[in-house]
C-alpha cells in the first residue's frame, strides 16, 4: 500500500469524492469484500454510516444512526474506545450487530482528528478469520492519512449547509498548505485569531473554518461587518444597548458579544472599528466583560472566541494612531496570512471547473466545458478581486453560455481587457515562435531531466523528492505528469 499514493488521490479528489476513493483503497488493500464509513454527526448524536459498498455495490442507507447506549456494534465500540478493534468471527463476538447481510470478519479503526475519533472505517468478508492484525495495521495506516480529507469534506458539507458555498479547495500551494496548518492547530484554542488578506481571498470561509473545527462548534457563530455598520450604531450592535440610552432606543437590545456567548465572534474589517470603541473591544477580549449603552449595572461576563479578518495595514494604523497597538497585539495572537489568487494560478483550472459546475446546478443548466481560449482568457487576467471575483466572472459566463462549451465572449468585460494582445506579423517574423514558446522548449528538457535523477536519489519517493526540491507532494506529481515521468521502481521518462 502507497500512503503517499493515496494521500496524492484524496487531495486532487472533489469533497464529496473523498469517501468514495478512500472505501476503495481500503478495500483493494485489505482484500475485503465489504466496507463502511461511519461519521459522528453532532445534530444526529451519534454515527452516521456515510458510505457502505457490499460486494461493489453502494448502499448506503443515510438515516443509519448509531447512538451510544444501545448495542449498536462494533462501530461505535471502536468510536467510543478510540482503538482498533479486530473481529475474527462475529459469531462470537460480543459486539456485533447485524446489518443488512451478514459478516463473519470485521476490522474497525478509528478515524482520529485533532487527537480525537470523528469517524470510523471498517472493511468486512462473508468468512470468518478472513481478516488479521495485519488487516487491521493496515486499515489503521489508511484511517490516519485519510483524516484531514475526511475532516475536510465534513467541514465542506458543514460549510454547504450554513452558507451554501463550499469549504477550502485544499492543497492550492504550499502557502495555502501553511493556513490548513495553521487553522488545525489554531481552531481547538481560544486563543484570538487575526485572518489577513486581499479582497476576495476567503476570510470568511476560513473563519467558518477555524469555527467548526473548534470545540465551540455547536455554539453561536455570529458575524459582524464593520464596515457595513455605521459608526454611530456600531457600539450598539457590539454591546447592545438599555431602553432610553439614546434618542430611537425605545426597547432593549442585546449586542452581538453576547448573542455569541460560548462560541465564536467574526469582526470582519475590524481595521474599521472607531478608536474609541476599539477600548471596549479590548476589554471584551482580555476581561470578558460587556456593558450595554446607557446601562449603570454590573458589566456583563461573556466568554467568547474572537476572529477578526482585515485587508488593511493595521501596522501603519498603528504607527499613526489610527488602530490601538493593545488591541491590535491581543487580536494577533495567531495570525493567518491568506494568499492572493494570481500566487496560484497554476490551480486556477481547477478552481474555475469546480465553480461552473456549482454555477450550472444552482441555475439548472448543464454544466459547460471550459474551452482552451477560454482559459487562456481567465489566466491572462490578474484577478484583483481575488477567488471571489473568479467565482462570479464564472457564474456571470454560465448564465450568457448556450452551447455545451463555454467561450471567452461570456466572460465578463473586463476579462476581455485582460486578454493577451494579438502576435502582430511583421516582415520575414510572422512564424517567429513567442518567448512563452522558446521558454518552455528550453526548459522542458531540463526539468525532464531534473525531475528523473530526484527522483532517482530517492529511490522513487515522490514526498521525500517534493521535500527536497521545496515542494509540495500535489505539485510534484503534477510536474511529473507534464513533463512525462513515470513512477515504478525508479523514475523513468516517457520519450
Amino acid at each position: 500500500m502507497d500512503i503517499g499514493e493515496l494521500e496524492r488521490a484524496l487531495s486532487e479528489a472533489r469533497p464529496e469524492a473523498v469517501q468514495r476513493e478512500l472505501m476503495q483503497r481500503a478495500l483493494a488493500a485489505t482484500g475485503a469484500t465489504h466496507g463502511a464509513l461511519f461519521l459522528w454527526d453532532k445534530k444526529a448524536g451519534g454515527l452516521v454510516l456515510t458510505h457502505h459498498v457490499v460486494e461493489g455495490l453502494t448502499v448506503t442507507l443515510p438515516d443509519q444512526v448509531l447512538t451510544p447506549g444501545s448495542r449498536a456494534g462494533i462501530a461505535l465500540h471502536c468510536f467510543e474506545s478510540d482503538e482498533p478493534y479486530l473481529c475474527r468471527d462475529s459469531a462470537r463476538d460480543p459486539h456485533y450487530t447485524r446489518y443488512l447481510l451478514d459478516v463473519r470478519s470485521i476490522a474497525a479503526a478509528p478515524i482520529r482528528y485533532q487527537k480525537k475519533p470523528i469517524g470510523v472505517l471498517t472493511v468486512s468478508t462473508r468468512a470468518a478469520d478472513q481478516l488479521s492484525k495485519d488487516t487491521l495495521r493496515v486499515l489503521g495506516e489508511l484511517a490516519v492519512a485519510a483524516a484531514p480529507f475526511v475532516r475536510r469534506g465534513q467541514a465542506d458539507r458543514q460549510s454547504r449547509e450554513e452558507t451554501g458555498r463550499p469549504f477550502l479547495i485544499g492543497g492550492l500551494s504550499p502557502e495555502w498548505r501553511e493556513v490548513e496548518r495553521r487553522i488545525e492547530l489554531a481552531s481547538p484554542t481560544s486563543a484570538p485569531i487575526l485572518v489577513r488578506g486581499e479582497s476576495g481571498t476567503g476570510k470568511d470561509l476560513v473563519s467558518r473554518a477555524i469555527h467548526g473545527a473548534s470545540r465551540r462548534a455547536d455554539k453561536p457563530y455570529v458575524t459582524v461587518n464593520c464596515a457595513a455598520i455605521p459608526e454611530t450604531l456600531l457600539e450598539s450592535i457590539l454591546f447592545g444597548h438599555v431602553r432610553g440610552a439614546f434618542t430611537g432606543a425605545s426597547f432593549e437590545k442585546v449586542g452581538e458579544f453576547q448573542k455569541a456567548d460560548g462560541g465564536t465572534l467574526f469582526l470582519d474589517e475590524v481595521g474599521e472599528l472607531p478608536v474609541a470603541l476599539q477600548a471596549k473591544v479590548l476589554r471584551a477580549v482580555e476581561q470578558g466583560e460587556v456593558q450595554p449603552l446607557g446601562s449603570n449595572a454590573a458589566p456583563v461576563r461573556v466568554d467568547v472566541r474572537l476572529i477578526c479578518a482585515t485587508n488593511r495595514d493595521l501596522e501603519a494604523m498603528v504607527a499613526n494612531g489610527t488602530f490601538r497597538d493593545d488591541l491590535f497585539y491581543r487580536l494577533g495572537v495567531m495570525m493567518l496570512e491568506l494568499p492572493p489568487l494570481r500566487r496560484y494560478k497554476d490551480q486556477l483550472e481547477v478552481m474555475a471547473s469546480v465553480f461552473v459546475e456549482q454555477a450550472a446546478a444552482r441555475h439548472g443548466k448543464p454544466a459547460p466545458r471550459l474551452t482552451p481560449a477560454t482559459m487562456a482568457r481567465l489566466t491572462a487576467y490578474d484577478y484583483p478581486g481575488n477567488v471571489r471575483e473568479l467565482r462570479n466572472a464564472i457564474e456571470h459566463a454560465v448564465i450568457l453560455c448556450t452551447g455545451p462549451e463555454l467561450t471567452p465572449d461570456d466572460l465578463p468585460r473586463s476579462f476581455a481587457r485582460a486578454a493577451p494582445p494579438e502576435r502582430v506579423a511583421r516582415k520575414g517574423r510572422s512564424d517567429a515562435p513567442t518567448l512563452r514558446v522558446l521558454r518552455e522548449q528550453w526548459l522542458a528538457p531540463l526539468e525532464r531531466r531534473y525531475l528523473v535523477e530526484l527522483l532517482a536519489e530517492h529511490r522513487g519517493n515522490v514526498r521525500t523528492a517534493a521535500a527536497a526540491a521545496g515542494i509540495d507532494p500535489v505539485t510534484m506529481y503534477r510536474l511529473l505528469r507534464r513533463r512525462g515521468v513515470t513512477l515504478r521502481k525508479t523514475a523513468h521518462s516517457d520519450e
